[in-house]
């Protein structure tokens, strides 16, 4: 049997996205996220979707590029994914090569990449000159079969919107993602800064859902959010749930986060997803709070090449 190594093309949204699913279940993935990934990519992104074939089946996919949103250039990424049962065929081997060289070309000289926190993945990883470095807990909660916490009452001059209601002026909740974004730990720093590619590349994201995404006020002003992507099927992601400076420790975050999954279960969803830093520990019991399980670990691994 022989495997190939190609590029994404969009006849392959339903094959990749059902590749995916079966890799990495706690991520949300649907065809038109990944068509509209690759169509409205960042040109600084230098973005590739390359997968593994054998005998004309996708057995492994990954997605490659260039951080253009960090303040420090020449930071690339790699996320391979493989399907349970179909490793040892060298279909990750090839995909780690033709990514490399791409991210090589494109002016990369430190890679990142998630490994799947199992002795085979991080085998892998070590053989390939990748070195350990953080690490994330992704979170499972049952939707359907599991209980929430109650709903709060509100303190006073505190307001739960929609993030929909922000359709005619989105422009507040840009804000209030690039100053939670900067203060977000990880390996790479990241800056908002480009209004135009945020609209893109969330906003109007096939996945991210404006109607279930929660907003929090305080005296009218936006001081903390929860996003919410979806598949439109059963799966839920938090995106990123987070509280602007001047507003933490009151508990706002809780709120907006409880706010939105109660609106999920409402809506149809049966499978929550969250993932947190492993060191994240504030963020971990949050998510306790609300019944979430770990139920898989993923390493960020990091290679400078020479």
């Amino acid at each position: 049997m022989t495997v190939i190594v190609r590029d994404f093309r969009p006849s392959d949204a339903e094959a990749w996205t059902e590749a995916r699913r079966a890799s990495v279940p706690w991520m949300v993935a649907t065809p038109e996220q990944v068509v509209h990934d690759l169509a409205h990519a960042h040109p600084d992104r230098h973005y590739r979707l390359l997968l593994a074939e054998e005998d004309g089946e996708i057995i492994a996919t990954a997605q490659a590029g260039i951080a253009h949103e960090s303040p420090e250039p020449g930071q690339g990424f790699f996320t391979p994914q493989t399907l349970p049962g179909r490793t040892n065929r060298g279909a990750g081997s090839l995909l780690l090569r033709t990514a490399e060289e791409h991210l090589a070309e494109a002016g990369a000289t430190v890679l990142y990449a998630w490994v799947i926190d199992n002795p085979e993945s991080l085998e892998f990883a070590r053989r390939r000159g990748y070195l350990p470095s953080r690490s994330a807990h992704f979170q499972h909660l049952d939707l359907a079969g599991g209980t929430l916490p109650p709903r709060q009452q509100l303190p006073a001059g505190v307001e739960l919107r929609p993030g929909s209601d922000f359709a005619d002026d989105p422009r507040p909740l840009f804000d209030a993602d690039a100053e939670v974004t900067a203060d977000e730990p990880g390996d790479i720093t990241s800056e908002l800064d480009d209004y135009e590619d945020w609209l893109t590349s969330t906003w109007r994201h096939p996945a991210f859902d404006q109607g279930l995404t929660s907003v929090v006020l305080v005296d009218g002003k936006v001081a903390a959010f929860s996003a919410a992507t979806t598949d439109g099927l059963r799966t839920y992601l938090s995106g990123m749930t987070g509280t602007l400076r001047e507003f933490r420790g009151r508990g706002l975050a809780k709120l907006a986060k409880n706010d939105s999954l109660h609106r999920a279960r409402a809506a149809g969803y049966t499978d929550a997803y969250t993932s947190n830093d492993t060191g994240n520990g504030p963020m971990l019991a949050v998510n306790q709070w609300f019944g979430y399980q770990v139920c898989a670990t993923e390493v960020r691994h990091v290679r400078t090449l020479p």
